[in-house]
């Protein structure tokens, strides 16, 4: 068996399309959009092409996408953009307590500057009530943010309710959808948003480019200075491989979103089918909400064994999965966000992220089973 590649909640691989795409803009286009030459004019065709497909499968206008470097720029920008864009307003912001350490640490930050924060708790199941937020509303509230789904245990939140009652406060509301895109159906002018951020290498598109959607009307500084790019909102020489790489992956992400969620959803029953008749449905426990989650993203956790010790017999198989995000899977601090589930500790010492996509199939989740099964017998025997 070929090496199983289990996280791609973390990065995805290319899709040839994507690929194809970029291979082609980086051998034939070379120009500066900002330039006014003929290289310089076909570069910026380019990435208004880009912008253009973007905000067409995304149901926004052109004018409100702004193209960042990635997931974590993208929330920065909100944020920090924002809140200094409201600050006259007041100083108040709410978050919860299972964001992506790109919202988290930015609020932190924000702390800094004289801001408050109030940071929400979950349930058990990592959701956040939308009464629990407007509950948290204060006169000086100004920006609220929730991702649309986590991205280590897959819960999907209740974001139309949380954006109507940002709405109805008059609030700015920021929601994190990187996890989303290509899982979810997003109509951005049907959304009660004003800010949502994405990146490109989750659905498939290259690392090193994402966008923020910013509803026309809704304030926002800029945080990179130095040009005009973006409509003044994002300095910086423009990406033309990764703009229309990231272009193409959001039309294959949104033209085949049904049979990507009906694949990840069979994966998912696979591999816990599997483990069910290996293991047993009492070897395993299913982190995150069993209604409103993301197929894609399974996290589990096995009691009696420990999460380090897990993973790296897994990867000695050949199995690559994760601890729980990308940016903190290289420590081996306990997961924030199922620390947030208030999980016994058993289950909190013992998670593992299993995530679906391009190129996995119902063969890999039988092998995992079955190399899951071996681990924990091995383990056992060594106790």
């Amino acid at each position: 068996m070929k090496p199983i590649y289990l996280d791609h909640a973390a990065s995805t691989p290319v899709h040839p399309e994507v690929a194809k795409v970029m291979y082609n803009m980086l051998l034939e286009q070379y120009g500066n959009a900002s330039s006014v030459h003929t290289y310089g004019r076909s570069a910026k065709k380019i990435i208004n092409g880009a912008r253009d497909t973007i905000a067409g499968f995304l149901g926004c206008a052109p004018d409100e996408w702004v193209f960042t470097s990635g997931g974590t720029e993208s929330d920065n920008l909100a944020l920090f953009g924002a809140a200094a864009a409201s600050a006259q307003q007041g100083k108040h912001i709410i978050t919860t307590a299972v964001e992506h350490h790109a919202v988290l640490h930015t609020c932190e930050a924000l702390e800094k500057q004289g801001f408050t924060v109030t940071y929400l708790p979950v349930d058990a199941e990592g959701r956040v009530s939308a009464l629990e937020v407007e509950a948290a509303l204060r006169e000086d509230t100004v920006l609220i943010s929730v991702m649309y789904a986590n991205n280590e245990v897959g819960t999907v939140e209740p974001i139309q309710e949380i954006g109507r009652v940002a709405a109805a406060h008059g609030i700015l509301f920021h929601v994190d959808a990187v996890q989303a895109l290509g899982m979810l159906p997003i109509t951005l002018r049907e959304l009660p948003v004003d800010y949502m951020s994405f990146s490109a290498h989750k659905i498939g598109g290259p690392q090193g480019i994402g966008g923020l959607y910013v509803r026309r009307g809704a304030p926002l500084h800029p945080r990179q200075h130095g040009g005009l790019q973006e409509r003044g909102r994002r300095a910086g020489t423009e990406s033309l491989a990764n703009s229309a790489g990231f272009a193409k992956a959001v039309e294959l992400a949104v033209t085949g979103l049904d049979q990507r969620r009906d694949k990840a959803l069979m994966l998912r029953t696979a591999l816990l089918e599997e483990l069910d008749r290996r293991i047993g449905r009492k070897g395993y426990v299913i982190n995150g909400d069993r209604q409103e989650f993301l197929p894609g993203i399974l996290n589990l956790s096995f009691p009696g064994a420990r999460t380090d010790v897990l993973l790296m017999n897994l990867d000695m198989e050949g199995i690559a999965a994760a601890s729980g995000s990308a940016c903190t899977s290289g420590s081996l601090e306990i997961s924030h966000v199922l620390q947030a589930m208030k999980l016994p500790e058993d289950l909190l010492n013992s998670a593992i992220r299993f995530s679906t996509g391009l190129g996995n199939t119902n063969e890999e989740m039988e092998y995992v089973a079955q190399k899951v099964e071996t681990i924990l017998n091995r383990l056992r025997k060594k106790d």
